[in-house]
């Protein structure tokens, strides 16, 4: 296994790295995660999430533009555990999650904008494999994202 390497450094050593605005709050039971993007679109139904989810994960981190919605969450502990099952690194999600007591034990980093106890709806809608712009990051699928208690970056697929 590659030892981590801080985003502080992969900053000071890559000036070309994006850096996700600090708005997101750590949720998973992994603060330090690393990976690349798989880059889902969707508002406020996680049909697709979970379907998503429900796939070889291969340490690849989940990047979730739910259009910043605070109206219900995307990711709780059911889909976190299928994350976990499938060997996702983490679950960036534009939006809220629920189930945080549980979320906090899993082995599974995710950071979300707020946490929420409605549900989503269940709608079979969204886009997989799209250019993600938001919190001030363009991401890109297969881009590496890298996490940890300083925050998130973005660095181009090598």
């Amino acid at each position: 296994m590659t030892p981590f390497t801080p985003t502080s450094d992969l900053c000071d050593a890559h000036p070309e790295a994006q850096v996700f605005a600090p708005v997101f709050q750590d949720f998973g039971g992994q603060a330090q995660f690393s990976g690349p993007a798989l880059t889902l679109r969707v508002y406020e139904n996680n049909t697709l999430v979970r379907a998503t989810l429900e796939t070889p994960g291969k340490g690849r981190v989940l990047v979730v533009d739910g259009g910043g919605s605070l109206n219900c969450a995307l990711v709780g502990d059911q889909l976190a555990g299928l994350g976990v099952q499938y060997g996702w690194a983490g679950i960036i999600v534009h939006g809220c999650v629920r189930d945080t007591a549980q979320l906090a034990t899993m082995p599974i980093g995710i950071r979300a904008l707020a946490a929420h106890p409605r549900r989503s709806g269940k709608a079979d809608v969204g886009e997989r494999d799209v250019v993600l712009t938001f919190a001030g990051v363009t991401v890109r699928p297969g881009d590496r994202v890298h996490t940890d208690e300083d925050g998130i970056c973005v660095l181009p697929q090598s």
